[in-house]
């Protein structure tokens, strides 16, 4: 299965990114909209065009970091956000991250990878993690792709790769998710062990 860079670039050329809703996620925006510490230090991996980081930043959290392996929706985002600052928009891959954070947002990025990194992709989200940090977004809850992203999946396998690393605080069916998504969300809040 070839996730290359080349693969995301050219969906982005192609406009074929259904994955965007082009704009900030509905739960996920009522969780930012309780925040209260705007120093959090935040992580969105696999941004892609991350209306998340652009809601984040405009409205005062400016310790947000983006890194996707396409720089195509780096530079959508720099474009509505001049402000951005560019050392905080990291064109590279997640798994050679090095920095540590308080938050990390999940949006999109877990269905996208390669189902055989997803065990990969919990000791890393543990890694990244300060103490006390949290995981916090949205997981698919439905069978979508097995040979192309979104890849889905349930809250039992899931399980199977946080519970060692993440005290599971919240992990529950979505109630405010996007028209296209009601009832395939699970909206997860990992604490780090």
């Amino acid at each position: 299965m070839n996730l290359s860079e080349k693969f995301w670039e050219k969906k982005y050329e192609t406009q074929k990114i259904g994955w965007d809703l082009g704009v900030v996620s509905p739960p996920l925006k009522f969780y930012f909209d309780q925040l209260t510490n705007k120093e959090l230090k935040i992580l969105i991996p696999g941004g892609g065009n991350s209306y998340e980081a652009e809601y984040l930043f405009n409205n005062g959290f400016k310790n947000v970091s983006v890194v996707d392996i396409c720089h195509n929706p780096l530079e959508n985002l720099k474009d509505r956000v001049p402000s951005f600052p560019e050392n905080q928009l990291i064109h590279g891959n997640f798994f050679d991250l090095e920095a540590t954070f308080d938050l990390i947002i999940e949006q999109t990025f877990f269905c996208a990878i390669n189902p055989d990194l997803r065990v990969k992709y919990a000791s890393k989200m543990r890694d990244l993690l300060n103490d006390e940090g949290k995981l916090v977004g949205l997981l698919f809850d439905a069978k979508l792709n097995e040979d192309h992203p979104p890849f889905g999946g349930n809250k039992e396998e899931y399980l199977s790769y946080f519970e060692s690393y993440f005290s599971l605080d919240i992990f529950e069916k979505c109630y405010n998710s996007y028209q296209n998504r009601q009832e395939m969300e699970l909206f997860v809040k990992f604490v780090k062990k």
